[in-house]
């Protein structure tokens, strides 16, 4: 399928549909993935295509004009399939993809926000691609963001240390979480509370201090909400987690290592196939070479296995109730997390033993695809993960979630 195709086609009609255009989508993600590495960069361009070809139908409830049904992850293995697809292509775009995702799959479930909140927010993120940004950590910052009531609203103010897929700016959309501050002005004890809140607000302050080793696209900068006005149907009080969430998210993340991964790999063949130089020169050419046949094998193979439990998984959210508890399903998550992370890191670090000294070129920038699963993959520590899962399986119970993983 052309750009020219998609940008002519109505919304996706079925979330397989999603997903095919995912895929139609990748080579064109891959050839602008050496710039955004090489600029740091906001992907504008490749996020404008994902949402003219209006793949984020897939995270919007049926009622409101989408293709989500179901409970509130419903369609989680079209999504999966359609994340890696974008992540192969380019792992910046498909972290700020799935961050828009996370967050609509967040407000869409609250019973708290108007209806009418939500079918504007529905529509602009399948007319306008719209964007939105989780904008949630703390950590190294100024303390709790909070938020006072006022007449017709709430006053946010505070700093958020990061803010990934926040470089599109203009109407995309932070969600923000702060704790509402009472008369006693008590922030301990405070709700969680959370705004949604214009990039393009002047009360915003973007600080554009996102410099790191990969994923450099995010931009996944400090924000500092200086008494931002939020008008009351758009904040509304923090609901309970669903209890598939944290099985889900684990999902989502292994999916952008996945992604980088299968991208990383495909990068290194095609490199192979045009340049066809064997490892020794004993071997004629890259394809009579049986060392380079077995390494690409082994790739091939740990890839394939992980992405073949990242979709199990997957499907069991469809109708979690009826075959996993949420405690199993949470280690399922993290059991695949682990998988997808150790088969994208270790692909990626071996793209160089294929390509050889040639290919470390910056032109050609194939150590982004390691140092984009290296970023990610430190958001939280596999062993950290490992131990989670086997204290699970001596127990028999389900350990403290944030006795483990920053959350």
């Amino acid at each position: 399928m052309t750009t020219e195709l998609l940008r002519a086609t109505h919304l996706p009609a079925t979330r397989r549909e999603v997903v095919e255009r995912a895929r139609a989508l990748r080579p064109l993600l891959a050839e602008a993935g050496p710039g955004i590495d090489a600029t740091g960069a906001d992907p504008t361009a490749a996020m404008a295509l994902l949402g003219e070809a209006g793949l984020h139908r897939i995270n919007v409830p049926v009622e409101f004009g989408g293709l989500w049904d179901g409970p509130a992850f419903g369609g989680w293995r079209e999504l999966i399939e359609a994340q890696i697809e974008i992540c192969a292509g380019d792992g910046s775009t498909g972290q700020c993809w799935s961050t828009t995702t996370l967050v609509a799959r967040e407000l869409f479930t609250s019973d708290e926000l108007p209806r009418e909140t939500k079918q504007q927010l529905a529509d602009e993120l399948m007319h306008e691609g719209r964007r939105f940004v989780a904008s949630n950590a703390e950590t190294g910052g100024t303390g709790r963001v909070v938020g006072r009531r006022v007449p017709g609203g709430v006053v946010v103010s505070g700093t958020k240390t990061f803010n990934t897929n926040s470089g599109g700016g203009g109407r995309d959309i932070a969600s923000v979480s702060f704790a509402l501050v009472g008369d006693d002005g008590v922030v301990e004890t405070a709700p969680r509370w959370h705004a949604l809140v214009r990039l393009d607000d002047p009360a915003l302050e973007l600080l554009g201090d996102w410099d790191n080793m990969g994923q450099r696209g995010t931009v996944s900068q400090t924000i500092r909400y200086r008494d931002v006005f939020v008008p009351d149907g758009w904040h509304f009080r923090a609901h309970v987690a669903d209890p598939y969430f944290f099985g889900a998210v684990m999902l989502m993340h292994g999916a952008l290592l996945q992604g980088i991964g299968e991208g990383g790999f495909a990068a290194a063949v095609a490199y192979v196939q045009e340049l066809n130089r064997p490892s020794m020169p004993r071997f004629g050419t890259a394809t009579e070479d049986p060392l380079m046949h077995r390494q690409l094998g082994e790739m091939s193979s740990e890839l394939a296995a992980a992405r073949a439990l990242l979709l199990s998984v997957a499907d069991e959210l469809e109708a979690p109730e009826l075959v996993t508890r949420p405690e199993e399903m949470a280690i399922k998550g993290f059991r695949a997390k682990v998988a997808s992370t150790r088969a994208g890191l270790d692909v990626t670090a071996r793209i160089h033993d294929l390509t050889g000294a040639r290919s470390t070129a910056n032109r050609f920038r194939l150590d982004r695809f390691w140092r984009n699963a290296r970023t990610f993959g430190s958001h939280d520590s596999i062993d950290a993960k490992n131990a989670f899962v086997g204290a699970f399986e001596l127990a028999g119970t389900l350990p403290a979630i944030p006795d483990y993983i920053r959350v």
